[in-house]
């Protein structure tokens, strides 16, 4: 609803920054939104305080401009692939809102990498970019019916954020920039993620658990809910990890739907912290195979577990159900621990899934990324330097094939496995490198 009293911003042929900018401290102190009316309103990077409020009419664009020197005074503390700078920043604020029918258009494919990489298919991207947007610290926030383009890298991260609601957003990024996760919650509390689109070449909506620059773990993430949300995903489309050094508990993805993606849901521990009581309900998924370099190839599920970091072990899992899953991959299910016992009540009920063959291959085999290797620093890995190394024979290391061949679903040192209603119709006669038996549990 409209107040007489909220401040409006005209769509002008110039840097709007300083206009923006002065208009939200003036909403935040009286209490008042700022209107950006429709057309284009081009800016560098801007600041939200307690009790801000930003709508974007329909027609209104809000456009970033393409450069990480624009962004110099939006400096965070949680570095995300090697970038420290954001958009649109707020540090520790209450009752923020971004809302509206508008778009925030940020030019990522075009200013922020360097080129194809013919092998993967993807851009190469630059080192340093922005994310777009980056609440530390923030409670109570919304952010609801607005529409993001184009992220140069993560599009939305919230890093110890409590009381957050999200819904009706619609994310659409370049499908061939790596690094572009839709949603981050980061050692979040008390979340609400509903109604949303996401369509983009990295994690849909990933949890997870980071550092901060001091080393200071941000927190755990706690009391989260993902529904009705609709994600197409070159990575993994609903993800928990793999930065883990806190833990999680009491997480649900309910009546999703996962469209031409790689992997569909995803657990994976790397760090420290504890998963448990996680729930994936009433979710249909098709996924297809992709290249070697990319993480996982065409699974529905992924749980897995592996130590990185020498000293550090990484944290259990336990008390997951996954329930009423339907639809098609072109990998397996897998569910594989490092270590005996370390990931243990796992229930999968009413899962009915299509295995169909993919044209790569790649989906033969189980992938253990990231690991050790993969912590060691590249110099020529153009901004990709924690996604895949190489042996001297020139495959990827952390890729293991099943043995004797891609079952359905490949189950390693996992303790209290439940299979209840779990069918999976493969193709007759079998392609060749499949294993004959559907389950295998080694």
């Amino acid at each position: 609803m409209t107040d007489m009293r909220d401040i409006r911003i005209e769509a002008l042929p110039d840097d709007a920054t300083p206009r923006i900018q002065a208009a939200l401290d003036r909403g935040s102190a009286q209490g008042l939104a700022v209107r950006l009316e429709p057309g284009v309103h081009l800016s560098r990077g801007l600041r939200l305080g307690s009790g801000a409020r930003l709508y974007l009419e329909a027609g209104a664009i809000l456009s970033f401009l393409p450069s990480y020197d624009a962004y110099a005074q939006n400096e965070t503390s949680v570095i995300a692939e090697g970038s420290s700078r954001a958009m649109i920043l707020a540090e520790g604020g209450d009752g923020i809102a971004i809302t509206g029918e508008g778009e925030i258009r940020c030019d990522g494919t075009r200013a922020f990498s360097t080129g194809k990489d013919e092998a993967m298919g993807t851009r190469i991207p630059l080192a340093l970019r922005p994310r777009v947007l980056v609440f530390d610290g923030c409670r109570n926030s919304r952010i609801e019916g607005i529409r993001v383009t184009c992220s140069p890298m993560w599009t939305l991260h919230f890093v110890g954020c409590t009381g957050l609601r999200i819904s009706g957003l619609c994310i659409d990024n370049d499908l061939d920039m790596p690094n572009t996760d839709g949603i981050v919650l980061d050692g979040c509390r008390d979340v609400r993620v509903s109604g949303c689109s996401i369509r983009t070449a990295d994690d849909g909506v990933v949890l997870k658990t980071s550092l901060r620059a001091n080393g200071a773990p941000v927190g755990p993430c706690v009391d989260i809910e993902v529904a009705r949300t609709r994600i197409e995903s070159r990575s993994c489309a609903l993800k928990l990890g793999t930065e883990s050094h806190a833990d999680f508990r009491d997480i649900t993805f309910e009546d999703c739907e996962v469209l031409a993606s790689n992997r569909g849901l995803g657990v994976l521990s790397r760090d420290g912290g504890t998963f448990e009581r996680i729930v994936f309900r009433r979710i249909r998924l098709d996924c297809s195979e992709t290249p070697d370099g990319y993480w996982g190839s065409g699974e529905a599920l992924t749980i897995n577990q592996r130590d990185r970091r020498p000293g550090s072990p990484a944290g259990r899992i336990r008390d997951v159900l996954v329930e009423d899953v339907t639809g098609a991959m072109e990998g397996a299910i897998n569910l594989v621990a490092e270590h005996a016992g370390q990931i243990d009540g796992v229930t999968l009920r009413h899962v009915r899934l299509a295995q169909r063959a993919g044209l790569l291959g790649t989906g033969r085999c189980y992938d253990l990324r990231p690991g050790p290797v993969d912590m060691l620093p590249s110099a020529d890995a153009g901004g990709r330097a924690n996604a895949w190394h190489m042996d001297d024979l020139g495959r990827v290391i952390g890729l293991v094939p099943y043995p004797g061949g891609m079952p359905g679903l490949f189950a390693r040192n996992v303790t209290r496995l439940h299979l209840d209603g779990v069918d999976m119709s493969r193709p007759s006669p079998l392609p060749e490198g499949w294993n004959p038996e559907a389950v295998v549990i080694a």
